[in-house]
């Protein structure tokens, strides 16, 4: 059976999932989506894309931009940007602020809202959002080679009129001096860093350098070193699902970061990247269709992290 059958028969093997779930709301442009999409796609070692469904329909990333973002801030910034968010499980929801008041402004790691906002802080730095946003575009494009890939800027603007909780957590962390930049600034740049749209296919390709030590397995290219590309693999399995991260670990066992716009990627280290997208998501956040497509992958792969 070829890699292009097998995903094939999991989507035909969860189709009774399709449309389950609750599509995010809180964000008018997301609520508008189709809730019975679903698509499947992998990048291999050797470059070859295998898709399924509607893998080549761009949704807006949202917190998938979060592991990119953070590739990047820990280039810049190394081992010092601990000191502004730390790499424990948060056990909560993505938008709490409960622990950000218990632990004075320090995010628990850096994968959920908060954690994202002082990482986009710091990848600013003294640049302009705009310049830190171009950074993080070419990242994503050269990473999937794809010029492409843009910022759905009506979906930024929905993001933005619909913020207040982020405004809340951003302003929040401020108070306690963990922003360095203007809390609008900020926003402005995680807004549409959230509204980048990609396909699956293009996520795929992206984050493959994540399977390969932090090197494109293709290219040749090294996208970050490979103590760093272990870390962030590390921060997806242990907090990349929020409060569903024990689960998802439990069910599909691999290193992973859900978004509310309903897709998931997953790191299949020396294997590939693969990411699936059905926006109907579960009560934590994590697409419903997604993590059961996701674990019937593992099943016929044998690709987890645990074996």
């Amino acid at each position: 059976m070829s890699f292009q059958d097998v995903l094939e028969e999991v989507l035909a093997d969860i189709s009774a999932y399709r449309g389950q779930g609750k599509v995010a709301g809180y964000i008018p442009a997301l609520a508008k989506v189709d809730g019975q999409k679903l698509g499947i796609a992998a990048v291999l070692s050797d470059g070859r894309s295998y898709a399924a469904g509607d893998a080549d329909e761009a949704f807006s990333i949202q917190s998938l931009s979060y592991v990119f973002a953070l590739a990047l801030a820990l280039e810049h910034h190394k081992s010092a940007l601990w000191n502004h968010v730390g790499r424990e499980p948060a056990g909560s929801p993505v938008n709490s602020i409960i622990q950000l008041e218990m632990e004075k402004g320090r995010p628990r790691n850096p994968l959920t809202a908060a954690g994202s906002l002082v990482v986009c802080d710091q990848l600013i730095g003294r640049r302009a959002p705009d310049e830190a946003l171009d950074e993080l575009l070419a990242f994503l494009r050269r990473c999937a080679a794809d010029e492409a890939i843009a910022v759905d800027e009506t979906l930024a603007m929905s993001e933005s009129h619909a913020g207040a909780l982020n405004r809340s957590l951003a302003n929040f962390i401020a108070a306690f001096g963990n922003l360095n930049n203007p809390v609008e600034d900020v926003l402005s740049f995680y807004f549409r860093q959230c509204s980048i749209a990609m396909t699956c296919r293009q996520l795929a390709r992206a984050a493959l350098f994540l399977a390969f030590d932090g090197t494109d397995p293709v290219s040749g290219e090294a996208a970050t070193i490979p103590s760093r590309s272990r870390r962030i693999n590390a921060l997806m399995l242990t907090a990349g699902h929020y409060d569903n991260s024990g689960d998802f670990a439990f069910r599909v066992g691999l290193p992973g970061k859900s978004a509310v716009s309903g897709a998931i990627l997953a790191i299949a280290p020396g294997h590939g990247a693969v990411c699936v997208w059905s926006p109907g998501l579960n009560a934590a956040g994590t697409s419903l269709a997604g993590a059961v497509a996701l674990e019937r992958l593992v099943e016929r792969t044998g690709w987890s992290v645990f074996v």
